[in-house]
């Protein structure tokens, strides 16, 4: 078993190839260039840089500070920059704020890849939202002056309908208009700069496509319109896959795949966690493999891990809650519940572990994130120092910076 905190930050840099604190940034200009593919190196650099951001162009945060921590610690792959879970009325004004918000980014970094997502959620509001023909068209549908239909995205019956309450469901992709929903949020991404997208849970939307054709079709239909209008021509598609990745007739669906760290909580020294090859349902060792969308193949795609969040237990901050909980709450939330010094340990440490057992895998950064704490009512995690433009920064941007300017792989 690995004594995880017992280590200093040093000792648990030594554990992995390539990573040493007292390393100056690497000599070398990484490659951040793609153009209608990505090559494997590339995607394994900006993988390398990757950092969850969410909600950076949804309000969420001091954009102006958000930018300046990304830009000092070099982040590249700006994870769920667009979250947004439902609440689809307020999808036209997010996303004219996104649209405004993004050249922001792009103004300090040009390479940086802005991530939104398209989550496993349809709700009744979504019956607010006009189709453009634009959408239809591109589906091979009649063109009508009509609002999404949110009967016709839902499951039409089993547990995924109203899965997340009364009028609240989880999309089926085999539905024709379930596509044309999907479409369009992925259309209106790519034109305002986007240039990755998250499918969230993209295993529980498929339970009517068990060869995934319709995902397929899907990505098909998003990639073709990006490869014409997306500031390099491509759009990276991710989503968390517990089976290890979507493949269909020997090709990766992917670009590359996503999934939490699956934390593992030691009972027997409070609040402290490790991680273990094997345990739940992690990705370690079985991200499968293929030929990549890019034509490149190989036997495991690469994957990034992140410090998940999906809410607190009834017994928040204690042990053996059953399930994934990490001392009763979700990953993020154990995280930003550790001391300072604690969390730059578990930092260097998480990175090191992915790295050494699995050399396709990469830890995405805590960045910005939601979480849930009713103990303390806390209900957002800042790694940003603390200063005046976010004074609940957890100031977790040092030991960010620190790891990645001594990684020299």
């Amino acid at each position: 078993m690995i004594s995880a905190l017992a280590l200093s930050a040093a000792s648990l840099a030594n554990k992995a190839p390539g990573l040493s604190l007292g390393a100056h940034k690497a000599s070398h200009r990484r490659n951040y260039n793609f153009h209608r593919t990505i090559s494997r190196e590339v995607l394994d650099n900006y993988l390398s840089r990757s950092i969850s951001m969410e909600g950076l162009l949804n309000g969420r945060g001091d954009l102006t500070d958000d930018i300046r921590m990304l830009a000092s610690a070099g982040a590249k792959y700006i994870g769920r920059s667009i979250c947004l879970w439902a609440k689809e009325a307020e999808l036209i004004d997010n996303l004219e704020r996104a649209r405004r918000q993004l050249p922001q980014v792009h103004a300090a970094d040009p390479e940086m890849v802005l991530e939104a997502c398209i989550f496993e959620i349809v709700t009744t509001q979504v019956e607010q939202v006009p189709v453009p023909d634009w959408a239809f068209a591109a589906l091979g549908q009649p063109i009508e002056k009509r609002n999404f239909r949110y009967a016709d995205i839902a499951y039409a019956q089993g547990p995924r309908k109203d899965q997340w309450g009364v009028g609240s469901s989880v999309p089926d992709v085999s539905r024709p208009e379930t596509k044309l929903w999907f479409y369009f949020l992925a259309r209106s991404y790519i034109d305002f700069g986007v240039e990755g997208i998250h499918f969230g849970q993209a295993e529980i939307m498929n339970g009517n496509d068990p060869d995934l054709a319709h995902w397929e079709q899907v990505f098909t239909l998003v990639r073709d319109y990006a490869s014409k209008h997306a500031r390099r021509r491509m759009v990276l598609c991710n989503a968390h896959v517990p089976s290890g990745g979507l493949v269909r007739n020997g090709k990766l669906l992917l670009d590359f795949h996503a999934f939490p760290l699956r934390i593992m909580e030691m009972p027997d020294q409070p609040e402290k966690a490790i991680l273990k090859i094997g345990f739940s349902d992690g990705i370690y060792g079985r991200s499968k493999g293929g030929v990549t969308y890019s034509g490149w193949s190989c036997e495991h795609l690469p994957y990034l891990v992140e410090l998940d969040n999906w809410g607190a237990s009834k017994h928040p901050g204690q042990s053996r809650q059953g399930g994934n909980w990490v001392w009763g709450y979700d990953e993020i939330t154990w995280f930003a519940h550790q001391n300072k010094q604690y969390r730059s340990d578990w930092l260097h440490y998480a990175w090191n572990w992915v790295r050494k057992i699995d050399p396709n895998g990469y830890l995405e950064m805590p960045g910005s994130r939601t979480m849930r704490s009713p103990l303390d009512h806390r209900n957002w995690y800042y790694a940003n120092a603390p200063s005046a433009a976010v004074p609940d920064g957890l100031g977790d941007e040092v030991a960010i910076r620190a790891i990645w300017s001594a990684d020299q792989s």
